[in-house]
């Protein structure tokens, strides 16, 4: 089991390992605890994403932060003024990790201003009526934005997965000591509840997750895909989808869940081996690829749910 290091675009993990510190552990453990792996999505019919039905970071970073032991303060909503003096209260008391912001709008990011920038999580370093400071796990430690602009992408308008603008965890505790391992373990029943699909979350008339998701991505590709979906595949999907599946066989590979393992293994494969041929037109090609990725959720599904029983 080989795991990956390199780019991509894992920005509320990258956040929150900068907020845990020393005491985080690897960010393929907290991307695994986050659930995001364990599923597929197609929201509205037409937007596909490689993670859980009715699943967002928000609930991932929740997730992960609980399993782990930590709690933290989470706050939003307000006006712009409101807004902008909770950060700066915050930020005299340490870093805060803010988010979601609309990616597009953060101007110091080549391309920008972009309409359709998407979700995207930062920590903040310092925060005045001028200029904000902050890391941003894009590759950009120490940017800086005017405070106006920073506000217009932290009120993340676009962003439909919340409930109102400006959120920011900060007060991170640790309340008691969890080992990676055991936190890995008491994920596992989250795990096998994404894949077996919720019906209790509130999705977009026509969403469909799991292998229903894939199948119908998959036609969508062989008929000819607008170029906008394209674009989302090839510029965050594939890549987020692969590396999230290949974090997640290596965590189950150290829980001893060799069979487990080997499936998230071979879905990381499949998705990952989508972006040449998406990236080229070769659109056939990614369509097969797509119905061989369908079926192997329920096999995980079963692989997990097994494990679990035996342990029980």
């Amino acid at each position: 089991m080989l795991g990956y290091v390199g780019s991509g675009p894992y920005c509320y993990t990258n956040s929150l390992a900068m907020m845990l510190g020393e005491e985080s552990p690897s960010t393929a453990v907290i991307e695994t605890l986050t659930g995001s792996p364990f599923g597929a999505q197609l929201i509205a019919g037409s937007l596909p994403l490689f993670d859980p039905y009715g699943w967002h970071p928000e609930a991932g970073l929740d997730a992960a932060i609980a399993l782990l032991g930590w709690s933290c303060e989470r706050t939003d909503g307000g006006t712009t003024a409101e807004a902008l003096e909770r950060l700066r209260a915050a930020c005299s008391r340490g870093p805060v990790l803010a988010g979601p912001v609309d990616m597009g709008l953060l101007l110091y990011q080549p391309g920008t201003p972009n309409a359709d920038g998407g979700d995207h999580y930062v920590v903040v370093l310092a925060a005045d009526q001028d200029t904000v400071e902050l890391h941003d796990p894009h590759g950009h430690p120490y940017a800086t934005l005017p405070t106006q602009a920073f506000l217009s992408a932290w009120e993340a308008k676009t962003i439909s997965y919340i409930d109102a603008p400006f959120v920011l965890r900060t007060g991170f505790v640790r309340h008691r000591r969890v080992t990676p391992l055991d936190a890995l373990r008491q994920s596992l029943p989250a795990a096998a509840g994404w894949l077996a699909g919720r019906d209790d979350l509130p999705m977009p008339p026509g969403s469909l997750g799991g292998a229903a998701a894939v199948d119908a991505l998959a036609d969508m590709v062989a008929q000819g895909m607008p170029s906008g979906v394209r674009t989302l595949l090839t510029a965050f999907g594939v890549r987020v989808g692969a590396r999230r599946l290949n974090d997640a066989a290596t965590c189950l590979a150290e829980l001893g869940l060799s069979h487990a393992a080997s499936l998230a293994q071979g879905q990381a494969r499949i998705l990952g081996g989508l972006q040449y041929p998406l990236v080229h037109g070769d659109d056939q090609t990614a369509a097969a690829r797509m119905r061989q990725l369908a079926p192997t959720y329920a096999q995980l599904h079963t692989a997990v749910s097994t494990a679990l029983d035996r342990a029980s």
